[in-house]
């Protein structure tokens, strides 16, 4: 059993001081406060629940920084998708877990305990099929182990290479898979998991309606009755378009109308919606997986976040691409994108109060929510999924209690996290990930051999 002492913490009914947690087979099983802390006591300024990062590519984290030049014309999300491709069919098993690895060490560091990995990398370059259907899985698996992050793992479906069931093109068949196939690989991912922690979980991931047929998506959540369903869908006008010309119904529109989406599911971006898809998308209960610093970095648009947050929904972040992997920039970048297009102020709170608070808490419940995971909160029985900030930091020693998540979203960076617990595994401690070094220098090698490839 691990004992925290925090000078504070924030607990499901609200701030308390001098609190201890026991934790026990990764969960908190009692919380004392108003106490003083013992001889062994992991000890802490201030602790939070932490959050899941419900939306990942690892791999690309390894091309960040090589799509930002201008080509002639104008550069789109199809522009980049189609450099994406190319960077993709380059990569090698090892080096896949090496990046992996790699991302899920920034992203402890961070403050993310868990991470949802929506993985469609399943085949060599070409689409020839390796001889462990999972083999690719199974190297996310590894780099999770390795770095004590909490997974759930998410196999995707890609079945055609855009709206109407055309044809996968040449840079889309390493990760294309019909039902059949995708309900092997998902068998075969599912026995492999059973060597993770009890925590990992498994989902499924049809990509996107485009990627899909009505006929595949309704055999597929047919056969699965549990578990967390992502779905990417409305990232852009031009997918909309093509959607609503195939199916006769806007993405959202048509997802809602015509499957049983429920809080199960998470729809990842779902940025072009009308108000009444967003009010509707809320009522479902599904959670809504925003991504800003992605959506900006890919000119995605801006998330309708005062409608959804006054019908109630429910949403988390992730960082997709990993283009730049920041816990406080996604939140920050959140509401910063709704005050840009609106011109106002402390948009994305129902009614008043603290936007940092309703942010940040939001996203630990959303994120635990998309993920299957029992966290979201400090509270017995939860997930010790925990993340201690320094309140004595430059950007936070001048706040109140009151105020220190509108400071920790708006004033500070993830170097204020100085450790962090997934599921009671202490993997950050002095904002260093215990590891950090060694994967680090496997992710180097693995670049290297990369470029010289």
């Amino acid at each position: 059993m691990a004992v925290i002492y925090a000078k504070q913490a924030l607990l499901a009914e609200g701030w308390a001081a001098n609190v201890r947690l026991d934790l026990r087979d990764g969960r908190i099983v009692s919380i004392d406060h108003g106490t003083g802390p013992e001889a062994n006591d992991t000890r802490v300024d201030t602790l939070l629940p932490a959050l899941g990062n419900l939306h990942s590519h690892a791999f690309q984290r390894a091309m960040a920084g090589m799509t930002e030049v201008r080509q002639a014309g104008r550069d789109s999300f199809w522009s980049w998708r189609e450099l994406m491709y190319r960077f993709m069919d380059r990569l090698t098993p090892e080096q896949i877990e090496a990046i992996a690895a790699q991302v899920y060490v920034e992203m402890l560091e961070a403050g993310y305990a868990s991470v949802g990995e929506f993985h469609y990398v399943h085949h060599q370059p070409g689409g020839v099929p390796h001889d462990n259907i999972a083999e690719l899985s199974e190297r996310i698996f590894a780099a999770a182990a390795r770095t004590g992050i909490g997974l759930t793992h998410l196999p995707v479906l890609y079945s055609y290479g855009g709206a109407g069931q055309v044809e996968l093109s040449a840079g889309q068949r390493r990760f294309g898979t019909g039902v059949d196939e995708f309900e092997r690989l998902f068998d075969a991912a599912s026995a492999a998991l059973r060597h993770l922690p009890g925590d990992a979980r498994i989902g499924i991931a049809p990509h996107s309606l485009r990627a899909t047929s009505p006929s595949e998506l309704s055999r597929l959540v047919a056969r699965h009755g549990q578990g967390p369903i992502h779905i990417h869908i409305a990232e852009q006008p031009r997918e909309v378009r093509e959607i609503e010309d195939w199916l006769g119904a806007r993405p959202v529109e048509w997802l809602l109308g015509n499957l049983p989406v429920d809080d199960r599911w998470c729809l990842i971006h779902a940025t072009h919606m009308t108000v009444t898809e967003t009010r509707d998308m809320a009522a479902s209960g599904a959670v809504a997986g925003l991504c800003p610093i992605t959506e900006a970095n890919l000119g995605d648009g801006a998330f309708n976040g005062p409608d959804y947050a006054e019908a109630g929904g429910s949403f988390g972040i992730g960082s997709d691409s990993n283009v730049n992997i920041s816990l406080t920039e996604e939140l920050r970048l959140l509401e910063y994108s709704q005050r840009l297009r609106d011109g106002s102020r402390n948009v994305l709170v129902p009614g008043a109060g603290s936007v940092g608070r309703f942010l940040y808490m939001s996203a630990a419940r959303g994120g635990a929510q998309a993920l299957a995971r029992e966290a979201g909160s400090i509270a017995t029985g939860k997930l010790a999924d925990l993340v201690a900030i320094d309140s004595q930091s430059a950007a936070l020693c001048a706040l109140s209690r009151d105020s220190l998540l509108d400071g920790l979203v708006f004033a500070a960076t993830d170097r204020v996290v100085t450790d962090v617990w997934s599921a009671g595994r202490h993997m950050v401690r002095g904002g260093h990930h215990i590891a950090r070094d060694a994967v680090f220098a496997a992710y180097r090698t693995a670049i290297e051999r990369l470029l010289a490839s």
